[in-house]
């Protein structure tokens, strides 16, 4: 649980505001059952859509203090991406084909190589050559000694390789922490967003500040664009419609007085990098936050700012699987939840931090976790009925909620979810 400004942040207070009967059934009509599993569309049992549909009415009731109300449906906020992409269900390998789910000698990892650069780094962590699938050299180095050495390996060099947190529950770690390091002051005029975050999560929580009324900056590095201008296009445009661009090179003087004259600007910074790297840039939440009152600094990493794990790195598919957020084919088979599914829930929940802290006064570094989003929305009471998922009379699968008068809700695939919303 978390506090600032009278305003309490509490995951299981936040699946309490909606009235969810099943959340199997909940999870079929949303889309994202229909891209988790193997074979079969794979059900979860935790409150996930509780959790999103109380943080969307967080959302909506803090943007309509600055007069512009924003109303979300959590699964297409979930879904999109899929529906746009075309994803189907990969069971052990994400949706986007990046990550995969790997049975190691003590535990379950997910190894995730979405850059050039991991694969290239692979045979020193691996300490042998990776030969010519590198999928399978890692099952071999994993079956053979404990996974949270491989884990250690990679994380020194920066590759994304966790390991699956089969007990992680709440409360633990809240997802958002709020530390007051600046002055309050009453907002004049809409805040001014600098956006340094790529891929999802920050994106996200960018558009949703920016429907509520901010104005948005996204600033890249040419050398360096954000990735998801060629691998989710599609998603790029949604999320930065309405945003203003400047290219900044972080390699020269020049580029770097550029770049604080545009930090010295803005009222809100939202950043997705590990600390030591914003360091280098001589990027700091402290000095930004102290230098004028009312700032707000949104931080979103894999594992949070501070801890042994501060400096890890983290993506939408193994941030969840550290967090425990997957699905279970069979007591010992874990699947993939959906697609990388912690970067839209910690872009909703950073969403909610920064609009938290706006609505406080600003002086506040939020600090979001990716693995700890990931906790919090698979905490909670789940539905205790027995489930089936068939293929029904009409040729679709469906999910069977055998407690309610054999009640069944037809699974959505991400197309038709969006079809349905006219997105």
């Amino acid at each position: 649980m978390a506090t600032a400004g009278g305003i309490t942040l509490d995951p299981a207070a936040v699946a309490r505001r909606s009235d969810h009967t099943c959340t199997v059934l909940e999870f079929a009509r949303s889309g994202a059952m229909w891209i988790t599993g193997m074979h079969v569309p794979t059900p979860v049992c935790f409150p996930l859509f509780a959790h999103l549909d109380g943080l969307s009415a967080g959302i909506e009731t803090l943007s309509g203090r600055f007069g512009h109300p924003v109303r979300l449906d959590p699964a297409l906020v979930v879904a999109q991406r899929a529906a746009e992409r075309g994803f189907t269900r990969g069971g052990r390998r994400s949706a986007n084909g990046s990550c995969r789910l790997i049975r190691g000698a003590d535990g379950w990892l997910a190894c995730n190589l979405p850059r050039s650069s991991d694969l290239e780094l692979l045979p020193a962590i691996l300490e042998r050559p990776e030969g010519d699938n590198p999928w399978s050299a890692v099952q071999e180095v994993a079956g053979e000694g404990p996974v949270a050495e491989l884990e250690a390996r990679a994380q020194r060099v920066g590759v994304a390789i966790t390991v699956l947190d089969v007990d992680a529950r709440g409360p633990g770690r809240p997802p958002v922490t709020f530390e007051r390091v600046g002055r309050r002051s009453v907002p004049v005029g809409p805040p001014r967003v600098l956006d340094f975050s790529a891929l999802w999560a920050g994106p996200l929580c960018a558009h949703i500040l920016g429907r509520s009324g901010a104005q948005v900056c996204k600033v890249e590095d040419p050398a360096r664009p954000d990735g998801g201008r060629r691998g989710d296009p599609l998603m790029y445009r949604r999320l930065h419609q309405g945003h203003d661009l400047e290219q900044v090179s972080f390699s020269t003087s020049e580029g770097r007085r550029e770049l604080g004259r545009l930090v010295d600007g803005a009222d809100v910074v939202i950043e997705s990098s590990r600390p030591r790297a914003l360091e280098q840039l001589g990027l700091s939440p402290q000095r930004f936050l102290s230098e004028a009152p009312g700032r707000t600094w949104i931080s979103i990493t894999g594992y949070g700012r501070r801890g042994p794990r501060a400096n890890h790195v983290a993506f939408g598919d193994d941030a969840a699987v550290a967090g425990g957020l997957v699905a279970w084919e069979a007591p010992d088979l874990p699947v993939f939840c959906a697609d990388a599914l912690a970067d839209p829930v910690s872009g909703l929940f950073a969403a909610f931090g920064g609009l938290v802290s706006l609505a406080a006064g600003g002086g506040l570094l939020v600090d979001v976790s990716m693995r700890d989003a990931s906790v919090a929305v698979r905490t909670g009471p789940g539905c205790p009925a027995d489930h089936a998922v068939e293929i029904g009379s009409g040729g679709s699968w469906v999910a069977w909620h055998r407690g309610l008068r054999e009640r069944g809700q037809r699974v959505l695939s991400p197309v038709e979810l969006v079809g349905a919303a006219g997105g």
